[in-house]
């Protein structure tokens, strides 16, 4: 099963050393890209949130087509998508 496409571009979060996210990995979370437990809610999804700790505060870039080769973060990969 391939994960939702929620965005073809990446979100700038700002994150905090030491504090822990959850990204989300199915694309249905409404916080995309943060994520809010929606795989739960939904039966047969074999998703759950990818938990990652900053080593410094600052701005990154998150994934939202899901499809990083190095997740949560951007790898250009939206940009070889199909727009259907």
């Amino acid at each position: 099963m391939q994960p939702k496409i929620f965005k073809r571009a990446p979100t700038a979060v700002r994150v905090e050393k030491g504090k822990t996210y959850a990204w989300c990995t199915c694309g249905h979370s409404e916080t995309n890209p943060i994520c809010d437990g929606s795989h739960k809610k939904i039966e047969g999804l074999p998703f759950k949130s990818l938990k990652f700790t900053p080593e410094e505060d600052g701005e990154v870039w998150l994934c939202n087509c899901k499809q990083s080769k190095n997740p949560p973060f951007c790898d250009g990969s939206h940009k070889s998508l199909s727009s259907i």
